[in-house]
């Protein structure tokens, strides 16, 4: 059982069956009954619960509210914004009816056609009109603003294909909507808050992401501009891991949306909006795991140490524990999330596998030898090493071992990063080296024509146009035109 618990699909196999095994096996999520969507199942959520308090923590810092918007938004909304409404038509959910009746002729339950809403409903594929509308009653003066709202929820994106986490139909995230009385503080509070993101995926995913701007063709529908923190997965592939959008005055001038300003005039309000997904998770899998399952920063892990006790009768397992009894007291003294699997259902090697399928950073086994020899042999998930160690002072150790899991991850998810990343300056190279995956460097005419050329033949998109690295002007690599910079090219989930 143990063997088959931890028999995947090879990354370099086929790394797409690889991931969807992995998410099943490792338990984090299941398909549902409703397609493209998902059942996150208990110890995804858990890893989900613990990204969410994080986030939801430095969001308070910044000085932002939790508030909830409706799920329903009304039809005429959408079309308010013109390109709000063009870049989600397509994906959204509509509700027409309100109520079922019994079939008479015995098909079971049926739409009551009588019971046609009088305005169709959009199920929410995000939340800019509703809390727009509902901004109107809240705004008059320039005492009202700044208006810093966050909510957590659920959205709707009819998606066509769909993979768990990466991009299903019913998602979860936080969308954050502020509203200003001027650019200026809209554009800073866009800028903070991609920073949040960006801080949050390298000191707590252990993920290094690039932060730029989107190109107008990769933007926002209805923001001025979209800012953007790209991570590379393992596969060379780039995922979009949050945004953070400055909408200008478009949606206040779309539901007339303004205020009286210092100077007694009226004047539209500047809004942002900002989001992330449980597409996190997703990033989490695929810039961390290996061949043998899930591998877990400790910081997000829900489990961060297991310890197993391995017996033979029931007189060695009460002695092991008393043993380990105020070990376990430590550990949750000094904030550390510590299992104590005694469970007499599985052996041991069952539990092993599991536990290494399933990310759990450090794991302790302790026996019969091990009591008489003061020792422990403790492992760490993301090398695999193991080693047997004094058990008095092992607290220290795991602390120290949790602190380096943390950064060694980091360290080798951006060491991948910086070998697939290529700087090109033809064509001819850049078709080449897009076939291998990863980032690649190259200067650009600045002209959507180009940009959809380039995606048609090779399949790659603008990611960003990075804030830093080489600022230095050249020559567009498929026109020859100036270019201003180069800007990161990949394919992406």
């Amino acid at each position: 059982m143990a063997k088959e618990l931890k028999n995947f699909t090879k990354r370099s196999d086929n790394y797409s069956q690889w991931y969807n095994e992995l998410v099943i096996k490792a338990d984090l999520a299941e398909q549902s009954a409703v397609r493209g969507c998902m059942v996150i199942k208990p110890y995804g959520y858990a890893i989900w619960e613990k990204m969410q308090r994080q986030l939801d923590d430095m969001f308070k810092e910044t000085g932002h509210q939790n508030a909830y918007f409706p799920l329903l938004i009304p039809k005429s909304f959408l079309s308010r914004e013109a390109d709000h409404v063009e870049g989600f038509a397509k994906e959204c959910a509509v509700v027409t009816h309100y109520r079922l009746k019994n079939d008479p002729d015995g098909n079971g339950v049926v739409v009551d056609p009588a019971a046609r809403l009088e305005e169709e409903l959009i199920i929410r594929p995000t939340s800019e009109t509703i809390i727009w509308n509902t901004y109107k009653n809240w705004i008059h003066s320039y005492r009202d603003l700044p208006i810093l709202v966050n909510q957590w929820a659920n959205v709707m994106r009819w998606e066509m294909r769909t993979r768990m986490f990466l991009r299903t139909a019913e998602f979860l995230w936080q969308e954050g909507h502020t509203a200003h009385a001027t650019k200026e503080e809209a554009q800073e509070e866009a800028h903070r808050m991609l920073n949040v993101y960006a801080t949050f995926a390298r000191d707590y995913m252990a993920v290094p992401v690039i932060t730029g701007v989107k190109s107008a063709n990769e933007r926002f529908a209805g923001a001025i501009d979209t800012f953007t923190i790209e991570a590379m997965m393992q596969d060379g592939k780039a995922l979009q891991s949050g945004t953070s959008h400055f909408l200008g005055q478009n949606f206040a001038k779309a539901f007339d949306v303004t205020f009286m300003n210092k100077d007694n005039k009226p004047e539209y309000v500047w809004a942002t909006s900002w989001g992330a997904s449980t597409r996190l998770m997703g990033a989490l899998i695929m810039t961390h795991s290996d061949d043998n399952g899930l591998v877990l920063p400790p910081r997000l892990a829900p489990i961060q140490v297991v310890i197993v006790p391995i017996y033979k009768d029931n007189d060695q397992l009460k002695t092991i524990s008393e043993r380990v009894e105020p070990l376990l007291t430590e550990l949750r003294r000094r904030g550390i999330s510590v299992k104590y699997d005694d469970a007499d259902n599985k052996r041991p090697g069952f539990k092993f596998a599991d536990y290494e399928v399933k990310g759990v950073p450090v794991r302790l086994a302790i026996g019969a030898r091990d009591l008489e020899n003061g020792t422990v042999e403790i492992m760490r998930r993301d090398t695999l090493e193991k080693e047997t160690v004094a058990f008095d002072g092992i607290e220290d150790e795991i602390v120290r071992l949790l602190d380096d899991i943390q950064t060694n991850l980091f360290r080798k998810a951006l060491a991948m990063r910086e070998a697939k990343t290529y700087t090109v300056d033809t064509y001819d190279e850049f078709k080449t080296k897009i076939e291998e995956g990863g980032f690649i460097l190259a200067h650009w005419d600045g002209t959507s024509e180009t940009e959809e050329k380039i995606k048609e033949e090779t399949k790659a998109t603008i990611r960003c146009i990075p804030f830093e690295g080489d600022p230095t002007p050249g020559k567009c690599m498929v026109t020859g035109k100036p270019s201003a910079r180069r800007v990161i090219f990949a394919r992406a989930y």
